[in-house]
């Protein structure tokens, strides 16, 4: 049997750091911290050996497609794939940024939804038998969804949508924050809510691929929100704290062996949420 490793991107602070810290406590199995800096991820490493947790580091930037294929080989190499993925890794703008708008959305969603879809194509392959992979959405996501156009909303509630449509989608919602015509087209003006109904609309849609590619593979594949939480990114004024934050992540990624549901589901505090 090769030990079984879990994999939690951006997980050096905040949400993905509480995450790493309640599986190294509940997973049997080697947990990896990842990160985009190498040093950042190694203090994260230390800061959990302090209170008597051994996580390991391996470097990882989701915008990054090199960083992705050579972190991919070395775990299909090490452990011959992956059992848990966490995509956690994200960015959002305060409220107050004054970036133009244009700008926020293209970057915004180059890392929520196209850095974090690269991700997913080079590690769904190499999922073990009985994997879990948790897609880090958030509430945001079916907020922004409902104002979106009807038309819209359709599409990103239909069980035929395709990835190819949704990427082309996704794009369409950039370009068009350039030429100021994203309004016209059903968009709402919200960069992180679309980026993560972007999300979560794709776990949807790779959870149908694996249920009909790999039937008799037990691959759980979910999007969830973690809450509101205290970190860089959401404030201090936030109700919970990391280590709440990740609880919902966590259940999700270390659903029992056999367990059949939920698949393909957007999970809020450990419930599927109607989408």
């Amino acid at each position: 049997m090769s030990t079984r490793v879990a994999i939690v991107t951006g997980s050096n602070k905040g949400i993905g750091l509480a995450i790493v810290r309640a599986l190294c406590k509940q997973f049997q199995g080697d947990v990896y911290i990842t990160a985009r800096d190498v040093g950042r991820g190694q203090e994260a490493v230390k800061s959990l050996a302090s209170e008597g947790l051994k996580a390991m580091f391996h470097q990882l930037d989701i915008n990054d497609l090199n960083s992705i294929t050579t972190a991919a080989a070395y775990f299909k190499e090490k452990y011959g794939g992956v059992d848990i993925l966490v995509n956690n890794a994200g960015i959002a703008f305060k409220v107050a940024d004054e970036t133009p708008f244009a700008v926020q959305a293209e970057v915004t969603l180059k890392t929520n939804f196209f850095a974090t879809r690269d991700m997913l194509t080079h590690f769904l392959p190499i999922i073990k038998v009985g994997g879990r992979v948790v897609n880090v959405s958030s509430l945001a996501s079916p907020r922004t969804l409902n104002q979106c156009s009807p038309a819209l909303q359709q599409r990103f509630r239909s069980e035929d949508i395709t990835e190819d449509e949704l990427v082309g989608l996704m794009q369409q919602f950039v370009d068009q924050t350039k030429t100021g015509e994203y309004k016209q087209s059903g968009w709402p003006e919200a960069a992180y809510g679309v980026s993560k109904t972007g999300l979560t609309t794709l776990s949807m849609i790779l959870a149908r691929r694996l249920s009909k590619e790999r039937p008799n593979d037990g691959i759980l594949l979910n999007a969830c929100c973690p809450g509101w939480v205290r970190t860089d990114m959401a404030g201090p004024k936030a109700p919970k704290s990391p280590d709440e934050g990740a609880v919902t992540p966590v259940y999700l990624a270390l659903l029992p062996p056999g367990a059949t549901e939920p698949h393909g589901k957007f999970v809020s505090d450990k419930q599927v949420q109607p989408w």
